[in-house]
C-alpha cells in the first residue's frame, strides 16, 4: 500500500510539474480567427509550431506545407498555430478576409488567431516572452517558434527555412509521442 500510494504521489508531482512548466511560453490566450479564444494552455503536453504568417508575402506559400506538416504530425500530437500578422504591412485588412483567403486558397484547417502583433512594444504577451526568454523576434512573416511538450522553447526558424525543411521536422518529430 505505501508502494502504491508512494507511486501515485510521483505521479502527481510529474503532472504538476508539466503543468508548471506549460505556464511559461505556453500559456497564453488568443483571439481566435473564428471568434472565441485560443487557450495554447489546452495543449499542454503536446508540441505546438507557432508561424506569424501574413496573406501577402512571399513566403505566403508555406502555408501549404504549415497545412501538409499539421496533417502529417497532428494525430501525433502536434498543433500548428498560424497567427496572422499585419506588422509587415503584408496582411489583408480583416479576419474574415485572411480567413476566407487561406481557407481557399490552401484548405487550411489548423488553429489560427485573429491579426496580431508579433513585435515591439505592442507584441502579443507570447512573442513579448519568447523575446524576453531566447532573443528571438519574428523579423519578418513565417518565423517560427517551436514549443516542446514541456512549454519550453525547443526552437526557433526565420522565414527562410520551409516548414518541411528537415531541421523543422527533425525537431518535432524529436518531440512527439
Amino acid at each position: 500500500m505505501k508502494r502504491l500510494i508512494s507511486l501515485f504521489a510521483g505521479l502527481v508531482v510529474s503532472l504538476a510539474m508539466t503543468f508548471a512548466a506549460w505556464a511559461g511560453v505556453s500559456a497564453y490566450s488568443f483571439s481566435n480567427i473564428d471568434g472565441g479564444q485560443l487557450d495554447t494552455g489546452d495543449w499542454a503536453g503536446r508540441p505546438v509550431l507557432v508561424v506569424n504568417t501574413a496573406s501577402q508575402c512571399a513566403y505566403t506559400p508555406q502555408y501549404d506545407q504549415l497545412q501538409t506538416l499539421y496533417d502529417r504530425y497532428k494525430a501525433r500530437g502536434l498543433i500548428v498555430l498560424a497567427v496572422p500578422s499585419d506588422d509587415f504591412s503584408q496582411e489583408l485588412n480583416s479576419a474574415a478576409e485572411v480567413k476566407e483567403f487561406c481557407e481557399l486558397t490552401f484548405g487550411l484547417d489548423m488553429p489560427m488567431t485573429d491579426i496580431t502583433h508579433v513585435r515591439g512594444a505592442a507584441a502579443h504577451p507570447f512573442y513579448a516572452q519568447v523575446r524576453s526568454e531566447t532573443g528571438f523576434e519574428p523579423s519578418w512573416n513565417f518565423n517560427k517558434v517551436l514549443i516542446g511538450p514541456d512549454g519550453q522553447v525547443a526552437a526557433t526558424w526565420r522565414a527562410r527555412v520551409e516548414p518541411l525543411s528537415s531541421p523543422v521536422t527533425e525537431a518535432i518529430e524529436a518531440l512527439l509521442d
